[in-house]
């Protein structure tokens, strides 16, 4: 069996589980600066397709690939696939369920801190000798600490659970928002309130983004949701930059609206460095951090999915059904 790969072969070296070996499949890469098209169009037999989540995989892709059973994101997002063609065609779509959520809660945590106590500024202020003014200055600003805020997690998946687990040693308060309430018995479980999602964003102090992007909650931050935000607050984003509308956030900072970002993902991606959010004006700068998407990026992370996919391979070619199916077959 051929198994088409849209993404670095290294990483297939890296992680590949001892049992994929046995399976003899032959994997033909395409790197994330080839073309996924013309990779598609040279390898009609290919009958599972492993995917980088930041490539597109649309119809064409799927109509020169006749064999094709399963489209498998390499991480958890699917949103660059196109579910309903798949659908249509009776392609299966995987993901890697849960695969990252420790590592993406780490990394949210992270985020906050760093945003909260000034560590990038004040890095560069101890860089350039500057470090006795900006420790006078932090200590006259009032500067909170993580235990004292608010924190609200906009969906409540694997992640969400994952990073309020973090939260709640540190005393935060915990709100949480997403389209279908979870039970008492999970709210009491994890010490978390429910909040409409206006409401939870004018009572948090921390609004951090856990949701997956599709029709319902593109753009979910926008002008009217940011007016609703104290202007203290931070905005975290560890999920998708397709979750924020990047003029309106880029103005907010500029005014005032919100205190801070820290954004770990930004759209598109890759993201160019005169991006509205990137290349923001001098006066604000500070006010932002960002990392280039590393929430899920940690050995444990891509083994926990390596084995998913090999292991849904594996179950493809018995004529099994996939593990984490997104598109409903």
């Amino acid at each position: 069996m051929k198994i088409l790969v849209f993404g670095p072969q290294a990483r297939y070296d890296a992680y590949m589980p001892d049992f994929a070996a046995n399976l003899g499949a032959e994997l033909v890469f395409c790197p994330l600066d080839g073309s996924p098209v013309q990779t598609a169009a040279a390898n009609p037999d290919a009958e599972i397709l492993f995917s980088d989540t930041i490539v597109d995989v649309g119809p064409e892709i799927m109509d020169l690939l006749p064999n094709l059973k399963l489209i498998q994101s390499e991480g958890v997002a699917f949103n660059r696939f196109d579910l309903e063609a798949a659908r249509s065609r009776g392609i299966y779509v995987c993901n890697n369920k849960g695969c990252n959520a420790d590592s993406v809660a780490e990394h949210t945590v992270m985020l906050m801190l760093m945003a909260l106590r000034h560590e990038i500024t004040g890095h560069n202020a101890v860089r350039a000798g500057r470090q006795i003014q900006m420790k006078e200055q932090v200590m006259a600003s009032g500067a909170p600490e993580l235990g004292e805020q608010a924190v609200g997690l906009v969906g409540f998946g694997d992640i969400a659970q994952a990073t309020a687990r973090r939260l709640a040693p540190f005393g935060c308060k915990l709100y949480y928002y997403t389209l279908h309430r979870r039970s008492p018995e999970v709210e009491a479980e994890f010490g978390i309130t429910y909040l409409p999602l206006e409401e939870l964003a004018a009572t948090c102090d921390v609004i951090s983004l856990h949701c997956a992007v599709n029709d319902q909650t593109r753009g979910t931050v926008n002008a009217d949701l940011i007016a609703k935000m104290k202007p203290s607050s931070i905005l975290v984003n560890t999920a998708r930059g397709d979750l924020v509308d990047n003029l309106a956030l880029r103005q907010a900072l500029i005014d005032g609206r919100i205190a801070g970002v820290a954004l770990d993902t930004i759209a598109p991606e890759p993201t160019p460095g005169d991006h509205p959010l990137v290349d923001l004006p001098e006066e604000v700068r500070d006010r932002a951090v960002y990392s280039p998407h590393l929430g899920g990026n940690t050995g444990g992370s891509f083994r926990r999915a390596h084995t998913n996919m090999w292991n849904n391979a594996r179950l493809i070619m018995e004529g099994q059904r996939p593990n984490f199916i997104v598109n409903g077959l």
